[in-house]
Formats: structure tokens, sequence, C-alpha cells
């Protein structure tokens, strides 16, 4: 999953861009987003967050409105990372349901190696808020994964209402 709608990057307020937060609006429009996916019914057992601000709140609002498990910080979804690293972080981890919070374009390139073995093989267009489903044949790796679904924020939106 991306992180929800941020703040204007804005070097004077925050000279580090980690500590850029959602935007109000952002946050609001993302309670209806993961409420959303709670109500179909999408559940992992464990959530795995970039420390950054703006994604670590979105996985506290999964964890207050789809009722996922609170975030545990992971490096590796982080800007500074490779998707290598992110990948790995599914092989070395017991649970077999994992939600990743993360930036783009990261997520994408991750999707791609998952999907693929090759990081930049195909696009995935990630919205702010947006997610996709992977499930992997045997231990997460490169070149393993199938796709079973996405959703765009808004369409989460819509089935929150």
């Amino acid at each position: 999953m991306r992180h929800a709608i941020a703040e204007p990057r804005d070097h004077a307020r925050w000279p580090d861009d980690s500590q850029r937060p959602l935007s109000h609006e952002g946050a609001e429009l993302f309670r209806l987003a993961a409420r959303g996916l709670q109500r179909i019914g999408v559940e992992v057992e464990a959530v795995l967050s970039s420390s950054y601000v703006r994604a670590w709140r979105t996985a506290e609002i999964l964890a207050e409105e789809a009722e996922w498990p609170a975030p545990t910080e992971a490096s590796e979804l982080e800007p500074t990372s490779t998707p290598s690293a992110a990948l790995q972080l599914g092989a070395s981890r017991t649970e077999s349901m994992l939600g990743l919070v993360g930036h783009e374009p990261d997520l994408s390139q991750v999707t791609s190696l998952a999907l693929t073995g090759d990081p930049h093989a195909v696009t995935t267009q990630f919205k702010k808020g947006g997610i996709v489903c992977l499930r992997f044949r045997g231990a997460p790796a490169a070149g393993r994964a199938e796709l079973r679904w996405s959703a765009s924020p808004k369409i989460l939106r819509q089935l929150g209402r």
C-alpha cells in the first residue's frame, strides 16, 4: 500500500522530508479507504511500514479503521532502500499475509520484481492510498508472485462509505 496524500514538499517546514506528514484531507480520505478494506474483508497478520511520518500514519489509520495489526517499522520500505531488500521482508517473516506500507516509485519496483524478477519490467500505478495484493508461489522471491487484485483509493473510499 502506498501512503495516503501527504502535505506538499516544503523544505522550510520539513527540511527532512521523512518528517512530512499526511495532509488533514489526506488522512480523512484514507480513513474511508481503510474502512473499504475492512468492509471487503482484507486481513493481514502483520503490517510493516516505512518510518517516514506519512507512511507510518497511513499504517496507523489501517490499524484504527481496517482493524489491521499495529505497524512495525521496516527500513526496507523507505525510499533509501532497494526493491530487493523490500521483497526480502516477506522471506524473513513467519506470517503468510503481510501488509506493506511505503512509497513510490519503490512499491512499483517491488511489485515488478515480485511479478517478473526485474524491478523495471512492468509499471504499476500506485495512487496515494492505493493497494495491490500479491500471492507468492512458495517463499517470497523475485518472479514468484501473481497479481491477485489491485484497488485505487477512489474504489476503496466508495466501499468505505
